[in-house]
């Protein structure tokens, strides 16, 4: 381990951080571009394969950006994308980048350091950082915007160059560095331990403008939401905020164990998808998707007496028709990925004659990252931790990840040694409970394996 890490666990001073010197290189977990191609034709894109964890360069660090000694990530679907090399591979989006010129320049590299989500130390800051100091400790968002851009003043969101670090960028949080804007920074939740504050954000933030935000579904109380895929990184959060604004959450899962676990949750309705036929491999074709939706609609209303206001979806081909058939009138879909498949087919009459509504949104700007952040700091949005690997392991847990073997989030120690370590407020993590904070986790301790590499 460099002195730099070394220093950072011990606690040390900012002037002592900045007096360290930086190392030449980083354990990073990383792609290459010379396997681009390794995947064509394969059924299995065992992501096992294309993942690396290995040395890369130290990069410099621009003016209006940060280095952060990452003490934990985790695995989002983006990690997934980028190691299969789909839709695209994502050294298309780093050239693009890299065209910029300046410092876009550096993303164009042979590798591409990976990661959506980050805990950790600042240990240096650019020229032109003013807010942030060596020192603080922080959580990162996913999203790169450029304030150059007009659109960008409006929503961060709308700038045609908002990038999503980690997959669209070079140096993301799987690492024991990554380089970020200052404008990603948010305050660490103080009473979080680095892994469940590094599981949060990218997820969080992305269900907070689904539901919440004026430019979602701006849900109101008593509002009933469908949520497919509700014990997931994305569906977990959505419960929660469903219930914090007086709605109505009606989970839809895929096993009994995982009904389980959302009833632990909270979930006001849940429903186990094989009770209404959509477990098994039957095309769905357009009468098959009007039938599905008849009876996952029939379900509702016998738990809850109404049709639903929302329906929240992420998981897209498999789903979509159905939801675009079963929201109620004048309600909303709203949509943010397509993990089974991004063309969807839905009867469009359903849509066009009973007014509802298609909402497409993509993670979020930095004041809803800062609003969803806030409601983490004050105990309002528990993590959904469900299990935690060292960075060594990063490609095994993104494996979990690409077969759906997992539940919630799935965390990674980087710099870390262990797991329960970076509370700062022990009182409020004591009066909510590591119950409630923790209501999805099996593994109570992870070690890393002594900084191999």
């Amino acid at each position: 381990m460099d002195s730099l890490a070394e220093a950072v666990l011990n606690g040390a001073t900012a002037e002592q951080l900045e007096r360290e010197p930086l190392p030449d290189d980083y354990l990073a977990v990383h792609t290459l571009a010379d396997d681009a191609a390794m995947f064509r034709g394969v059924g299995d894109k065992d992501v096992r394969k294309s993942l690396h964890v290995g040395r890369v360069p130290m990069p410099e660090i621009a003016p209006d950006e940060v280095l952060v000694a990452v003490m934990a990530s985790s695995i989002n679907y983006n990690t997934v994308w980028s190691a299969t090399f789909e839709p695209v591979p994502t050294y298309s989006f780093l050239k693009r980048f890299a065209r910029q010129g300046g410092w876009a320049a550096r993303h164009d590299l042979p590798y591409h350091v990976l990661g959506s989500d980050a805990s950790g130390v600042i240990v240096r800051v650019g020229a032109g950082v003013r807010r942030w100091k060596t020192g603080d400790h922080v959580v990162v968002s996913c999203v790169q915007a450029d304030d150059q851009e007009p659109a960008t003043h409006a929503d961060g969101m709308m700038g045609a160059e908002q990038r999503i670090w980690g997959f669209e960028t070079n140096f993301g949080g799987l690492a024991h560095y990554t380089v970020v804007r200052a404008s990603q920074l948010l305050e660490k939740p103080a009473h979080l331990t680095w892994e469940e504050s590094a599981s949060t954000m990218l997820t969080a933030a992305t269900s907070y403008r689904m539901l919440v935000s004026d430019r979602g579904a701006r849900i109101k109380q008593g509002d009933i939401v469908l949520i497919w895929g509700a014990t997931g990184g994305l569906g977990g959060f959505a419960v929660q905020l469903v219930k914090n604004a007086g709605g109505i959450p009606v989970g839809v899962v895929g096993s009994e164990a995982k009904a389980e676990l959302l009833r632990r949750m909270g979930c006001d309705v849940v429903i186990n998808r094989n009770e209404i036929g959509l477990g098994g491999d039957e095309p769905l074709t357009p009468e098959r998707t009007i039938e599905l939706g008849k009876r996952l609609g029939r379900a509702i209303r016998e738990r809850v007496g109404e049709d639903p206001h929302v329906v929240f979806d992420f998981i897209g081909q498999a789903t979509f028709g159905i939801s675009v058939f079963v929201v109620r009138r004048g309600g909303a879909v709203v949509t943010c990925g397509s993990s089974t498949g991004y063309q969807h087919t839905f009867d469009n009459r359903y849509l066009w004659m009973n007014l509802k509504r298609i909402i497409g949104s993509h993670a979020a700007n930095l004041q809803e990252q800062w609003e969803c952040n806030r409601l983490f700091r004050l105990g309002r949005l528990m993590p959904i931790l469900s299990e935690v690997h060292s960075l060594q392991e990063s490609a095994e847990a993104a494996r979990r990840v690409q077969l759906n073997r997992h539940t919630g989030k799935v965390g990674v120690l980087a710099l870390a040694p262990e797991t329960g370590l970076g509370v700062t407020d022990p009182a409020l993590r004591a009066r909510i409970g590591e119950d409630r904070l923790n209501p999805l986790r099996t593994d109570r301790a992870v070690r890393t394996p002594a900084f191999a590499g």
